[in-house]
């Protein structure tokens, strides 16, 4: 026997509701009029498409059937209720839960979105192969162009700070540009440049290993290309190369690093110190000098700033230096003073500084 139920009927065609009987034949159905002649049909239930209800009535539309409707004027038998799509509440899951818990529910999905958003570029930067980094800094360096101060002396010194600090140096390439500013930065693929400046203010050695240390911590959380990343996309990987290599080059002079990644490049920094029994303290005295210069002083300031702006000095920074220094013994300098004396004077014989590159 066939299942039936009564259904109002819209055919999309004739603006007149009409009372039918729904007759169901497996997963199909047509519609009936009430005298037995033959209706609609055969439809298939699966094309039937669940609209609003209407006076606590369940109305179906069907598919490509513009103003085809049907509405339900009695509870169906199981045979066909079964094969009628869900009903459907307007508002969806806001008018199940309600709308302050659905706000609060946005509120924390926007939220981790934006944290996952800031993630991605440490994320994307340790998937960076190494050569590719490396060639993104080869590039880069090209932008000192024939300031890198090449006395056999100094280079002899550096190879000597190399491998006091250790085998964590090995791969790193450090050179010195003749350019009178308090600064040192670090490209991508692990070149160090310190700056002449930086060399003249330097008061020992040791604030000379403090700093590159503080840059190696840099180069070993590749805090550069994410820095690099986080302001340019994926630009700079798929364009750097052969793109605006002196703008990138102006952005990590210009970039301060996050609270975070100038704290874990200073304990890099200490644990290298400490392991090459380098004493701490010179280098929290270095920062302590910074630190306390500010743009009206008269002696130095305005070169000092140019470190300040790109790692960004605090008095807590300093004493953390100091701190690891506490019952230290036994240290010594990082190079005897012929050494230091060859490293402070490497830019001898350069040629003077133009002020053409990068803006200095």
């Amino acid at each position: 026997m066939a299942e039936t139920v009564r259904v109002w009927h819209f055919d999309g065609q004739v603006a007149r509701r009409r009372s039918v009987m729904l007759v169901a034949d497996g997963a199909r159905f047509t519609l009936t009029e009430d005298d037995g002649t033959a209706g609609n049909g055969p439809w298939a239930f699966a094309d039937l498409v669940a609209r609003e209800p209407v006076g606590g009535q369940r109305v179906f539309g069907m598919k490509r059937h513009t103003g085809w409707s049907i509405t339900l004027a009695e509870d169906p038998p199981a045979a066909i209720a079964y094969q009628l799509p869900p009903l459907i509440r307007y508002g969806g899951l806001i008018d199940r839960l309600g709308l302050w818990p659905m706000a609060a529910l946005f509120a924390v999905i926007a939220a981790l979105s934006l944290y996952l958003l800031a993630q991605t570029p440490a994320l994307v930067a340790k998937l960076v192969p190494p050569a590719v980094e490396r060639r993104l800094g080869d590039a880069m360096i090209g932008d000192f162009g024939g300031r890198l101060c090449t006395d056999p002396a100094g280079e002899a010194a550096i190879d000597a700070l190399k491998a006091r600090l250790g085998p964590a140096y090995a791969d790193s390439d450090i050179s010195v540009a003749n350019i009178a500013m308090n600064n040192a930065i670090t490209l991508p693929g692990g070149r160090i440049i310190l700056f002449n400046g930086l060399l003249k203010d330097a008061k020992s050695p040791d604030e000379i290993a403090g700093v590159l240390g503080h840059e190696l911590g840099h180069v070993a959380n590749r805090d550069v290309l994410e820095s690099l990343l986080r302001q340019l996309g994926l630009s700079v990987l798929l364009g750097g190369l052969d793109g605006n290599i002196s703008g990138y080059t102006n952005m990590v002079l210009s970039t301060a690093y996050s609270r975070s990644a100038e704290s874990r490049a200073d304990d890099f920094a200490i644990d290298a110190l400490k392991q090459s029994k380098i004493s701490t303290r010179d280098t929290a005295a270095f920062f302590r000098r910074l630190g306390g210069k500010s743009p009206v002083d008269k002696s130095g300031a305005a070169s000092v700033l140019a470190y300040i702006s790109s790692h960004p000095v605090s008095a807590l920074r300093a004493e953390r230096f100091a701190r690891a220094a506490t019952g230290s013994t036994g240290d010594r300098p990082a190079l005897d003073a012929e050494q230091w004396a060859a490293l402070k004077s490497i830019c001898k014989g350069a040629k003077p500084e133009s002020r053409t590159i990068m803006g200095f």
